[in-house]
């Protein structure tokens, strides 16, 4: 019984602490279309509107990636944008896929990415 309020004070403390908490939100990323056969690597980005990187991480693949990539950051409600840099075999670097990322309460953001024809 002497223990009671520091175990319910705890439980409250944890209770605050993830209900407060920055929520992690699971980025996905449909590839369609053609060329991701030839794709090797994909350099994922969110950063914030000021330019700073808040996530950065790079996937590597032996053969074509697959139809989902999935990105899990801690993000607040708001306005981001993600580069995703595609480094395929045998080819010249692409510029970046920008993409704009508007951030409500959802936890799980799909998106669909397609790749621009070589010029």
């Amino acid at each position: 019984m002497k223990r009671l309020p520091l175990l319910v004070m705890a439980a409250l403390g944890v209770w605050l602490w993830q209900t407060m908490g920055t929520p992690e939100r699971e980025l996905v990323w449909q590839l369609d279309g053609s060329g991701w056969a030839a794709v090797r690597a994909l350099d994922l980005q969110v950063t914030a509107p000021d330019g700073k990187i808040l996530k950065r991480e790079e996937r590597f693949f032996t053969g074509a990636p697959p139809h989902e990539v999935t990105l899990k950051v801690a993000l607040p409600e708001g306005t981001y944008r993600a580069l995703i840099f595609v480094k395929e075999e045998n080819r010249p670097t692409r510029p970046p896929l920008v993409e704009s990322l508007t951030i409500g309460s959802e936890q799980y953001v799909l998106r669909t990415l397609r790749l621009p024809a070589i010029r």
